[in-house]
């Protein structure tokens, strides 16, 4: 491999804005694959810049690391991903970002019913849980996040 396809850690660093570490730490989470060279070195593919440039737009979007790394596995090893490849991906990465669209919408609805109500009536409440029936529905705030009351 020619030494001009291949970066080191610090210049894929200055590439991509990412910390050393950073780039250390999404290589122990399987994000990108470097090769070493003699040395030991690490050597990064130029499509790492594109690699982890995805994974910090996927974080922006709430992503977790697992997730990143399910879709980027999907991504060919050892060579630049094709627009096919990132396509591909993309139907995916949309089919999550917009069931979190949907489920935000529905969120911040039900915040909007809530801001200034003072709770005036329980019986018509979306967020009434008398006797803690949520739990039902598992851990956490149930009702805001799309389980629904059998009360209401």
């Amino acid at each position: 491999m020619k030494s001009s396809s291949v970066l080191s850690i610090g210049e894929l660093s200055d590439r991509t804005g990412l910390s050393v570490s950073a780039i250390r730490f999404y290589e122990e989470k399987g994000l990108v694959h470097p090769i070493r060279n003699a040395g030991g070195q690490r050597r990064f593919l130029r499509s790492d810049i594109r690699r982890l440039s995805f994974v910090l737009v996927a974080q922006e979007f709430g992503f977790s690391i697992s997730e990143i790394a399910d879709q980027l596995k999907q991504l060919p090893e050892g060579r630049a991903p094709t627009k096919a490849d990132w396509t591909r991906i993309s139907r995916e990465f949309r089919a999550h970002l917009d069931a979190r669209i949907e489920k935000m919408i529905r969120l911040r609805d039900k915040l909007d019913g809530c801001i200034g109500c003072g709770c005036l009536s329980m019986k018509s409440c979306a967020l009434y849980n008398a006797g803690d029936a949520a739990a039902r529905h598992g851990r956490g705030p149930r009702y805001l996040m799309g389980d629904t009351s059998d009360a209401v």
